[in-house]
């Protein structure tokens, strides 16, 4: 019964803290001062102290994505949920209760450049210890259970059979296929069905092995802990995980030089459009004026021209975005929109002739300008909490960006002059070469 209410006030004062203002959890712009070192195992920390509430967050990031994936696509997402499912001496369950029972949240990701492991605590000292003990348990001898990896295999062939019944993973899938033809980042993080049929749990083991290295990733920190007791967190994590170094980097995206459009018919009364390149690599300094480039073009909600030429002025769909989405090598440029199956053709021309046009003739001097009052005004709710915080750490540390990226963003965009962003726009960017994906109607 003790038990129990310890419990329950434990689960009580955490769920308290997300009712915290977020004024309380911000940290001024200008106050972010990362402190960064590693580990003997060559495990990459960077660490941030946020002492204004009693919990500490650690984002763990690897390279071991999607993009790693081989001859088994899939492979990435199936060792990531792996680690959810016990220890060799714990199984799943055992594992999230003692998670739970001091109020701690422990997940597990994977997306195309990185894998994530994440882990939310108090720091109660006999809460933490648990948290953080059972978290290294969790890498230090992950079981990779049988039973687990079967349950795991079937969600993940359900989830493609549910995918195949939506007309935007349709589109995305394709999207990705053919502007990555032959490059790992063409590779579906949810896997294929030949794949997840094909591997096992000795797959999934060896990746863990390979690509959750300590000498492959980097370990983010930030909460109400010091410098010293973050540097026993880091040692002890950095401890627990496989011995290794980084794996190789990605190959260069190979670019296009001709356009390619394909249709898929899809029985939707909705058109899903995908059209862009590969264009921006993180870390690229390009990135600060591409990111006002694309605030005037698509970024801007209802001042964008996107939004302006296909919704206000043509009426053909509800919303339209456009983003550059920076990756570990060259990420892409794309916009996505959805209207009606009828006006698809006429839709995606719009889109072309407002890409051709911005890249062309670049971006006007009052867009720009407005562009980057609302890109800096914003900046700040991007570190609104100590998630936001430990996310961006996670990213910073994963892609090497300098410690003071988060410091200096707000002054790098203020020095973003009108010729250069123009120029970076017209280097990065081919138009001629967009790959559309349009999924929706019948065959003709």
């Amino acid at each position: 019964m003790l038990h129990a209410i310890k419990k329950l006030s434990r689960r009580s004062l955490f769920a308290g803290l997300a009712l915290v203002p977020l004024t309380l959890l911000t940290i001024p712009v200008q106050a972010v001062e990362v402190d960064r070192w590693e580990t003997d195992e060559g495990l990459r920390v960077l660490y941030v102290e946020a002492p204004d509430l009693p919990m500490v967050d650690l984002r763990l990031t690897f390279d071991g994505g999607a993009a790693r994936d081989g001859d088994l696509p899939g492979l990435a997402m199936m060792t990531s949920r792996s680690l959810r499912h016990g220890t060799e001496d714990m199984d799943a369950s055992e594992l999230a209760e003692r998670f739970e029972s001091v109020g701690a949240r422990f997940s597990t990701s994977s997306l195309r450049d990185m894998a994530i492991v994440s882990l939310r605590t108090l720091t109660e000292p006999d809460w933490m210890e648990t948290a953080v003990g059972t978290l290294a348990d969790a890498l230090s001898a992950p079981a990779f259970p049988e039973a687990d990896f079967e349950r795991s295999r079937r969600q993940a062939l359900q989830s493609l059979q549910r995918e195949r019944q939506e007309p935007a993973a349709v589109a995305s899938r394709r999207f990705y296929e053919l502007m990555y033809e032959g490059h790992p980042y063409a590779s579906w993080p949810g896997g294929e069905v030949d794949s997840l049929e094909a591997m096992t749990r000795d797959d999934a083991r060896a990746f863990f092995e390979h690509h959750y290295a300590a000498g492959n990733g980097s370990l983010a920190i930030t909460g109400g802990v010091s410098r010293e007791q973050a540097e026993a967190l880091a040692d002890r994590i950095s401890a627990a995980l496989p011995a290794g170094g980084a794996v190789d980097p990605l190959p260069p995206v190979p670019m296009r030089e001709e356009p390619v459009e394909e249709r898929i018919a899809f029985p939707s009364e909705q058109a899903h459009i995908f059209m862009g390149a590969p264009a921006l690599s993180r870390g690229d300094e390009a990135h600060f004026a591409l990111t006002l480039a694309n605030h005037a073009l698509g970024g801007g909600g209802f001042t964008s021209r996107l939004f302006q030429e296909v919704r206000s002025a043509r009426g053909l769909a509800y919303s339209v975005h456009s983003r550059f989405q920076p990756m570990a090598v060259e990420g892409p440029f794309m916009i996505n929109m959805q209207t009606g199956v009828h006006q698809a053709d006429e839709a995606a021309e719009v889109l072309r002739e407002q890409v051709l046009r911005w890249h062309a003739n670049g971006v006007e001097p009052e867009e720009m300008e407005a562009s980057r009052e609302n890109v800096i005004n914003s900046f700040p709710l991007s570190l609104a909490s100590n998630s936001d915080i430990v996310g961006l750490l996670g990213m910073m540390g994963f892609y090497g960006l300098a410690d003071d990226y988060l410091e200096r963003y707000v002054e790098r965009m203020q020095a973003v002059e009108l010729e250069t962003m123009n120029a970076q726009l017209a280097e990065r960017l081919n138009p001629e070469a967009l790959v559309t994906v349009i999924v929706g109607g019948q065959e003709d």
